[in-house]
């Protein structure tokens, strides 16, 4: 199965979230979260790539475990949460890439979105439609789609 290194910008549990900035090539805080609001798992981005909003693709590492800003983990992809995001009336397609690490014990035989419960996969996308909200933004999923399907798309945002 492929693997692919991701960058992780925020940590699981944190309240900040981080971006990176490609040219410099540092980790800022960008903005903190709404009380009560943090990142269920670790979020970063799949270097090399560029998503229709500018950035480099959104990745959500699900793990057992947490990382921290700036380290690269090997992961598989596992599916991806298709999606379009509205801000000042301008809507792209802003899709979230959901991996696994290898690393993983309590997820080393997950290899598709829907080894989740259903009510996992309603938490992560309930988190990404209010963390967009929080920004004054609009998260609109569209579909759900397995491993083979989001590499499909991923090939196509190589940057």
């Amino acid at each position: 199965m492929d693997t692919i290194d991701i960058v992780i910008e925020t940590t699981a549990g944190s309240k900040a979230k981080y971006k990176f900035y490609k040219k410099s090539q540092h980790l800022k805080v960008k903005k903190l979260l709404p009380a009560g609001m943090v990142f269920p798992y670790d979020f970063g981005f799949i270097p090399g790539t560029k998503g229709e909003d500018g950035d480099p693709v959104d990745a959500m590492v699900i793990a057992e475990f947490s990382t921290f800003p700036g380290c690269h983990i090997e992961c598989r992809l596992i599916g991806a949460i298709l999606a379009e995001q509205t801000e000042n009336k301008k809507t792209v397609r802003n899709d979230r890439f959901i991996f696994i690490p290898e690393a993983s014990l309590f997820f080393h035989e997950t290899v598709s979105l829907n080894q989740l419960s259903s009510e996992h996969l309603e938490q992560l996308t309930e988190f990404f439609i209010n963390y967009n909200r929080a920004e004054k933004k609009e998260f609109r999923p569209l579909e759900i789609v397995d491993a083979d399907k989001a590499w499909e798309i991923l090939k196509k945002q190589k940057e």
